[in-house]
């Protein structure tokens, strides 16, 4: 399958957040967070084989606090997911972003922030969203295991402008949530649907690679990673990636 062509509407978000369409919406986020744009930008890219979104933020806390933002987005997309896809299909999470499908790679969250200084407060924060509606090329059934998308799981029914709105919604009930009563819920939620909790895992995070057993999250959404008898935090700034 090619490049399909882009959605003839444009997807109805919440009043709070405000559409634009971008070739790149994760770079056409940040660029816009630079020169000052109001939080609630969301930039999308929507194919009827792939899903890229990005939502500009401005929390007024310290970074460290921010990327509760993070987790907030990723319930807000098994929320979405949930009220959308058949009832036996599982949505599960690989720290720090990946999103799986039935057990395969279907998406992934991602971040990043004007600043990666934990206790200084970020001017922006861009919490990213990519998603496989169907694969690029034809592809046997469990030729590639560790891969998905929504189609091959029998989503095929799911538009990905209706998958964006859902997620807009649902995204912004749990950031809601968050100002409200801060991160226990998102805490709670993500880690019911995390992969691998308890087991050796593999994590890949910009510039490097951390092994260990996975013993559960910090109190901020950190990863705890137990490794010859000695645990450590793996902070979740490590995943911002570099503002192009």
């Amino acid at each position: 399958m090619g490049l399909s062509e882009p959605a003839a509407a444009d997807p109805s978000l919440p009043p709070l957040f405000s559409g634009q369409a971008a070739e790149q919406p994760f770079q056409a986020a940040i660029a816009a967070a630079r020169t000052g744009t109001a939080p609630g930008l969301l930039t999308h890219r929507i194919r009827s084989d792939h899903l890229s979104a990005a939502l500009v933020l401005a929390p007024e806390v310290p970074l460290v606090d921010a990327m509760a933002m993070v987790l907030a987005a990723a319930n807000g997309f098994a929320d979405a997911f949930g009220a959308l896809a058949p009832s036996e299909m599982a949505c599960q999470f690989d720290w720090p972003g990946t999103i799986r499908i039935n057990g395969g790679r279907a998406g992934a969250i991602r971040a990043a922030a004007s600043t990666r200084d934990p206790q200084a407060e970020p001017d922006w924060l861009v919490i990213g969203l990519d998603l496989a509606f169907s694969a690029e090329t034809d592809r046997e059934p469990g030729e590639t295991p560790e891969e998905t998308t929504l189609r091959e799981e029998g989503c095929g029914d799911i538009a990905p402008t209706l998958m964006l709105e859902s997620w807009s919604r649902h995204t912004l009930v749990r950031i809601h949530d968050w100002t409200e009563a801060g991160i226990a819920r998102l805490h709670r939620d993500w880690l019911g649907r995390a992969l691998g909790h308890g087991m050796e895992i593999e994590v890949r995070l910009p510039g490097k690679t951390v092994s260990g057993r996975f013993t559960g999250l910090d109190e901020k959404g950190g990863l705890l990673l137990t490794s010859a008898g000695a645990t450590r935090l793996i902070p979740l700034t490590a995943m911002l990636e570099e503002a192009p």
